[in-house]
């Protein structure tokens, strides 16, 4: 899922991504198998009752608030410092690239939703999340493309 358009939903650096299983087999949630692969040998996890029965616990505690952390935010706060809104304007706009890039991955991973029938509704609703969210960030940047042209 990370590679297939993650990001929109959960930001990790890719490092702490693949130490997490580790972690949580030392906690005696999966284990692990080594198996071939395509160039190298993989490494795959499997839950224990032990770990499914904390996923089960997981699930259904309520989540937190989901947090904001957006960096061209943090430089749209700081841009009376550059006191070039032009330059801002340019360097904010660049993150259209990275909207419309995470987009097609949105994209690719919906067409593959017929591999997981057991999981369709959960993951129709995700994806609506997630082109919502790119569709917001278009529009954020449509309005301070506006603004900061207007100033």
């Amino acid at each position: 899922m990370f590679r297939r358009g993650g990001q929109v939903y959960y930001s990790v650096a890719p490092s702490r991504m693949y130490a997490e299983p580790k972690r949580l087999e030392q906690l005696g949630y999966v284990t692990s198998e080594k198996r071939p692969g395509k160039t190298r040998e993989r490494t795959f996890y499997t839950l224990t009752a032990r770990g499914r029965q904390a996923l089960r616990d997981w699930l259904v505690e309520p989540p937190s608030f989901p947090r904001i952390q957006n960096e061209a935010v943090a430089k749209l706060l700081a841009g009376d410092i550059l006191g070039d809104d032009e330059q801002l304007l340019d360097a904010l706009l660049a993150l259209r690239g990275e909207v419309e890039a995470q987009q097609a991955k949105l994209d690719t991973a919906r067409e593959r939703l017929e591999a997981l029938p057991h999981r369709r509704s959960y993951l129709l609703l995700i994806h609506d999340l997630g082109d919502r969210f790119l569709q917001l960030q278009r529009e954020w940047l449509d309005d301070v493309e506006e603004e900061l042209r207007r100033a």
